[in-house]
C-alpha cells in the first residue's frame, strides 16, 4: 500500500498500485477528504508511524521478557503497515479527492526517505547490528534517489522491484510476525537479521537495475 500521488499529480506517473482501486482504500480515502486533514499532513503521519515502528524494533530487542517483546513485535509490524496506508492515503487525498498542495512533491518523497531510516536503523539497533541497519537504510533510500534522478532527467519513473518501497515494508512486517514465533521459541534475532540482509542485498540490486534501465533510456535519447 503505497503511493506517489503527490508528486505524480500533473504527470501521470503514479506508482501502480491494486489496493487503490479497493473499496476499502476509496471509501476510507473518501472519508478523509471529508475531513479538514490536508495531504501533507497524512504524508507527515507517515512519519510518526516509521518513528514507533523502528522504536518498537529497537525496544524489543532489548526487552526483559519474552511476552514484552512479542507486544513490541506486533505494534512494529502494525506501525509498519499502518506508515503504508499512509503512503496510499496521502495521494488518493491529494489526486482522487483533489486537495494537491504546492508543497505536496516535497512531502510525497520526503518523509518516505525519513521512514525508511527510521525503521531500518531502529531493527539494527535492536539486534545490536547497528551497522547492518543503517546499510539497509542508505541502500533503501538510494533506491529512491534513483527513481527520482529518472525523473529529473525526463524519463518516468521507475518503480520495479525486487525491492522497492512495499517489499520492503512486506519484509520488515513479516519479519516482525515471524520473529514472534522466535521470541517464545529460542529468544534469538535470526529472522530480524536475515531480513535486514534481504533488504539490504534486494535493494543494492533494485539500485543497480534502476540505474541500468535509466542509463539505457538516457543512452537512447542521446
Amino acid at each position: 500500500m503505497t503511493d506517489e500521488g503527490q508528486a505524480g499529480k500533473g504527470t501521470g506517473d503514479r506508482r501502480p498500485l491494486a489496493s487503490r482501486n479497493t473499496r476499502w482504500a476509496q471509501t476510507l480515502a473518501r472519508r478523509m477528504t471529508m475531513l479538514s486533514v490536508t495531504p501533507n499532513q497524512i504524508s507527515q503521519a507517515s512519519m510518526a508511524m516509521a518513528a514507533l515502528a523502528g522504536a518498537s524494533f529497537w525496544l524489543s530487542g532489548v526487552a526483559g521478557s519474552s511476552g514484552t517483546r512479542v507486544a513490541l513485535l506486533i505494534l512494529a509490524a502494525l506501525f509498519c503497515q499502518l506508515r503504508l496506508l499512509c503512503n496510499l492515503l496521502d495521494g488518493m487525498v491529494a489526486v482522487e479527492g483533489g486537495k494537491g498542495e504546492a508543497d505536496g512533491p516535497f512531502w510525497n518523497e520526503f518523509p518516505d526517505r525519513v521512514a525508511d531510516i527510521l525503521i531500518f536503523a531502529g531493527i539494527g539497533y535492536g539486534i545490536a547490528m547497528p551497522g547492518l541497519g543503517w546499510a539497509a537504510a542508505a541502500l533503501a533510500v538510494l533506491t529512491a534517489y534513483v527513481r527520482e534522478l529518472g525523473r529529473a532527467t525526463g524519463n518516468p519513473s521507475d518503480f520495479g522491484g525486487p525491492m522497492a518501497k512495499q517489499h520492503r515494508m512486506a519484509v520488515a512486517t513479516a519479519a516482525a510476525l515471524l520473529s514472534i514465533v522466535e521470541a517464545l521459541w529460542s529468544g534469538g534475532s535470526w529472522v530480524l537479521t536475515i531480513a535486514l540482509w534481504v533488504v539490504a542485498v534486494g535493494s543494492a540490486v533494485t539500485v543497480l537495475r534502476r540505474a541500468g534501465n535509466l542509463i539505457g533510456h538516457l543512452k537512447a535519447k542521446g
